[in-house]
């Protein structure tokens, strides 16, 4: 089984989370984010989180959840973000569950995910990236705040070439917001891509006018 895109569940959140963020101006990386999440029928959503972050996206995640009826889970850091993010949450009549711990060593010890959004702000990011599991379904991997740093400094590719076989499909910056690296994980086995080892050689392509990139494999 793969990821199935369902452009009726992506409109439905998408609506929803412009009336639930009271954003009236166009759209934004939170109802693309969320949008995302429901149009994959995303089953097993998964964020991060720590004190001081903007709220948006994680109403957007609630939000989508309720439309595949999937579990949405918010890792945090310390009990001082998990109170700040579950009063936010509560206001927005939303109460997703929140995992107190290190990112790193909670990801890796959820079930296979289907949707993983991270803040490129944050130094651990990579590493949660790459602790995550993901399932027969494939995953869509999602790196918000990409424009604090220089989009140009991380690369799918390079992530994956040295931890496991995991295979991207295609992956995009978008200037959407403050930017989002956004990535789609191919269908593969179960279990997290360090317990594995790449094969194939990958020879990645770069449109020039888009700045996609794409993998091939050979």
């Amino acid at each position: 089984m793969k990821l199935v895109w369902s452009p009726e569940m992506a409109a439905k959140a998408f609506m929803d989370t412009v009336k639930s963020c009271q954003v009236y101006q166009g759209s934004s990386a939170t109802e693309l984010i969320s949008a995302m999440a429901a149009g994959w029928n995303s089953k097993l959503i998964v964020e991060t989180w720590s004190h001081g972050g903007a709220i948006a996206t994680s109403i957007g995640l609630a939000v989508a959840s309720t439309h595949t009826c999937g579990r949405h889970v918010c890792v945090v850091p310390d009990d001082d973000s998990r109170v700040e993010y579950a009063a936010a949450l509560e206001k927005a009549g939303m109460s997703p569950e929140v995992i107190v711990g290190e990112p790193e060593t909670v990801v890796k010890g959820l079930d296979v995910i289907d949707f993983l959004v991270v803040d490129s702000r944050k130094n651990d990011f990579e590493r949660i990236l790459i602790a995550a599991k993901f399932g027969l379904r494939g995953a869509v991997l999602v790196c918000k705040n990409a424009s604090s740093r220089a989009a140009s400094d991380f690369r799918w590719l390079s992530l994956f070439d040295d931890h496991g076989s995991r295979r991207i499909v295609r992956s995009v910056f978008l200037p959407v917001g403050k930017g989002l690296n956004i990535a789609h994980v191919a269908a593969g086995e179960s279990g997290s891509s360090s317990d594995k080892k790449q094969k194939s050689r990958w020879i990645k392509r770069v449109d020039r006018e888009s700045g996609e990139e794409f993998l091939f494999r050979k």
